[in-house]
């Protein structure tokens, strides 16, 4: 069902512009449909700030039709930002303490770059675990994206991210291998995620630590949840991008390059771009390196609309169904969530 603006928030705005049905607040008062209340933790930097609002609200807007859905995005106070994010998240972002004051339903939180090899020396690392910690306490579930999902297995499992040396960036196909899981009730055997990393948590590090590893590739696990069902969903890969994610990604690494941050040119994304997109780009990779061209003749406009999405499909429905479980939870219509070996009276040990 829609979304509720429920605050002014511009990314509510450019999701109607794009054909998204979103309800003004006095629209939904009259709708007889439940409200879900999900909450969005952005730990992603300035550039990328507002279209990662767009990118999980969109996925969630387009969730069941059981629920209507308002969205409460925060961040940590401990993440640097700029003045100008700092004014976005004065006037529409709420802090941790107004979170927890009204509750949630569901939390996502999302990735995030960072520079430290450890992620307990992280700035933010004791905010964003005071964050899983209530959520696990307090809300149904909670969807942890990338670098969220390393940080759980840290302070949560004892499980260390590894290095995997040269960056994960691409498409890759998958596969489910838990097919009964409710979470993945009518999805695609196989289907393809975005992945953007330098490091993992392995397959065995995952088993090793009692979680259940629902979707993997040759890339190793994307997604796997806790034990106790669905309280805890863990994402490796990024499925909430959009078609051109990677390739405005590929544009920021190219930029590091130009300035000095990185002492190589970047490779393309994995199963990404066709041939012709990867003969503009290396056309102009020539012409930007004999000065000719300057990164503002980046051929983004060129290659954006050969891009194919082969994920969007599959991670709509995930979400989809996400949303269903945690609204069964919440109006313990919880036999709609056996499996065998779960107890049909207390599928996340609530009681």
């Amino acid at each position: 069902m829609p979304l509720i603006a429920n605050s002014k928030l511009p990314a509510f705005e450019r999701l109607r512009e794009e054909g998204e049905t979103v309800l003004t607040k006095d629209r939904a008062t009259h709708q007889a449909i439940r409200e879900l209340h999900v909450g969005l933790l952005n730990l992603m930097p300035d550039a990328a700030l507002e279209a990662t609002e767009r990118q999980f609200f969109r996925l969630v807007g387009r969730a069941n039709q059981i629920a209507q859905f308002c969205l409460h995005p925060f961040t940590l106070p401990s993440i640097e930002r700029s003045d100008e994010s700092k004014k976005h998240i004065s006037k529409y972002y709420k802090d941790f303490e107004d979170i927890k004051s009204q509750g949630l339903d569901a939390l996502i939180v999302t990735g995030a770059p960072v520079e430290q090899a450890n992620l307990s020396e992280e700035p933010f690392y004791e905010d964003l675990k005071d964050v899983i910690d209530w959520s696990y306490n307090n809300v149904t579930s909670t969807i942890c994206s990338c670098l969220a999902t390393h940080a759980v297995m840290e302070f949560r499992y004892d499980k260390k991210r590894q290095s995997i040396g040269e960056k994960c960036w691409g498409v890759f196909p998958h596969e489910v291998i838990a097919r009964q899981h409710p979470i993945l009730k009518g999805i695609n055997t196989r289907f393809d995620v975005p992945h953007s990393r330098f490091n993992e948590i392995s397959l065995k590090q995952f088993k090793d630590a009692g979680v259940e590893v629902l979707v993997k590739g040759d890339v190793g696990a994307h997604m796997c949840v806790s034990d106790d069902l669905f309280r805890i969903v863990l994402f490796q890969g990024h499925p909430e991008y959009d078609s051109i994610s990677l390739l405005k990604e590929y544009k920021r690494e190219v930029s590091s390059f130009l300035v000095g941050n990185r002492s190589d040119y970047p490779v393309f994304p994995d199963n990404y771009l066709n041939e012709q997109s990867k003969a503009i780009l290396r056309e102009f990779k020539s012409k930007l390196l004999s000065s000719e061209f300057t990164i503002a003749d980046f051929p983004e406009s060129l290659i954006a609309n050969t891009l194919d999405n082969t994920w969007r499909d599959a991670a709509g429905a995930i979400i989809s169904n996400w949303i269903g479980c945690v609204y069964q939870v919440t109006h313990e219509d919880i036999d709609k969530l056996f499996m065998d070996g779960i107890n049909p009276e207390d599928p996340l040990g609530i009681k």
